[in-house]
């Protein structure tokens, strides 16, 4: 392949690649993109297999996801630590990495040995700086891979790692959205005595995050509310905000204190969700509807406002956000609801902005709060706060009355 005919053949089947790259993302999911592309790194370098191995979320292993010649790999679900084995070592190192006689010191996929491979040339794929995956190629007849076989297949995957990149990031935004809207209810239930609105809008600079919303009626005959934010965005987020969402639920069954069911979701996701953390409200509001009992882990304070009076800050002290310290102390707070007041809880997106400061921004969202039914409260509060601008960040609003 290194001959002057070797050279213009190779250049012509990259152009190919290309074509192929640049007309095939806009109809192919990741899986079949990539075999698409497989086929043709594999006919570039006269090779027998070809496989896309994908570092996983948490940056430890690899996983097989897609092949030509060396399905089973795929079908196995075949994984590997990043550092271990052939394909680890090459994600480990960020650099090619050529076998050119596989035994079981150096390769541990059972797949390879199965179909007999003899010799592998491997290279990072790599966007932003950063390795996200590893392409290899496999030869049944031993092979000394040379500069330009490198070379070319580094080109491949320099071609096939931003396509797979952006593809797979337009999957996990909608399958974000998919998942938060599947888990957030289009309307509040209907409870006598209150008036409920809501609203939900993903932000168009990090798309679908982490922020939810949630009415509930309990065992006791009081109501339950709540808002919260789970830091990021992403798929990640919205699959850890349905956790936190469900398991909130669970526990508010055994208790009406808020602050108990908020010590114990902190619990569990100190313990099954390491690294995650958000910031949350939930309040409790009894059979009588004249009161409203809340607890709040580091979250905004609500908006209140009585009957012919304006919208203010309510003086709630926020405790540390959940997940961020082990057993930390939870309290309440009590706050009056007449007959005729409201509510308005939210999240951060609703009034952080760039080109202001978060007082200017609560202080502008208490004076848009006037007593109104609740779906105009929420109306008048989105107009107010965001004009004619997409959000940056996801809002979630929960807005409630008090029937007079």
């Amino acid at each position: 392949m290194s001959g002057p005919g070797g050279e213009l053949d190779s250049a012509g089947q990259l152009r190919r690649l290309q074509q192929i790259t640049d007309t095939a993302l806009s109809r192919l999911g990741v899986e079949d993109l990539l075999t698409e592309l497989l086929v043709r790194a594999r006919a570039l370098l006269h090779a027998d297999t070809a496989t896309v191995m994908l570092v996983d979320p948490t940056g430890s292993e690899l996983i097989a996801t897609a092949a030509s010649g060396l399905e089973r790999e795929v079908y196995q679900g075949v994984r590997v630590p990043v550092g271990r084995g052939f394909a680890g070592r090459v994600a480990a190192a960020a650099g090619p990495l050529a076998i050119e006689h596989v035994d079981g010191s150096n390769v541990l996929s059972a797949a390879v040995h199965a179909e007999h491979i003899a010799s592998l040339l491997g290279v990072p794929m790599i966007t932003e700086g950063r390795v996200i995956g590893v392409l290899y190629v496999g030869t049944r007849s031993p092979r000394r891979f040379s500069a330009p076989d490198v070379e070319l297949l580094q080109l491949a995957a320099d071609r096939i790692a931003p396509a797979t990149q952006a593809r797979m990031h337009s999957l996990d935004q909608a399958a974000a959205h998919a998942l938060q809207r599947s888990l957030l209810p289009s309307r509040p239930p209907c409870i006598a005595g209150l008036d409920l609105a809501v609203r939900y809008v993903p932000g168009a600079e990090v798309g679908v995050g982490g922020d939810w919303y949630d009415v509930f009626e309990l065992p006791s005959g009081c109501i339950g509310l709540a808002v919260g934010d789970v830091a990021g965005n992403g798929l990640r987020a919205a699959v850890v905000m349905g956790r936190i969402r469900s398991a909130l639920r669970a526990y508010a069954l055994e208790t009406d204190d808020p602050a108990d069911v908020l010590t114990r979701l902190d619990r569990k996701i100190q313990r099954f969700e390491p690294g995650a953390m958000a910031t949350a409200v939930y309040a409790v509001i009894p059979p009588s509807l004249d009161a409203v009992t809340v607890s709040n882990a580091g979250h905004l304070p609500p908006v209140a406002v009585e009957p012919d009076g304006p919208g203010r800050l309510t003086t709630i002290k926020p405790n540390l956000p959940l997940g961020a310290h082990p057993d930390a102390p939870r309290g309440t707070t009590e706050l009056r609801l007449p007959s005729g007041g409201g509510l308005v809880f939210y999240t951060d997106g609703l009034v952080e902005r760039r080109d202001r400061s978060l007082p200017l921004g609560l202080a502008r969202l208490a004076a848009a709060v006037t007593c109104a039914p609740a779906e105009a409260m929420c109306a008048t509060v989105m107009a107010a706060m965001l004009d004619d601008n997409a959000p940056t960040d996801d809002i979630a609003v929960l807005a409630l009355r008090r029937s007079a």
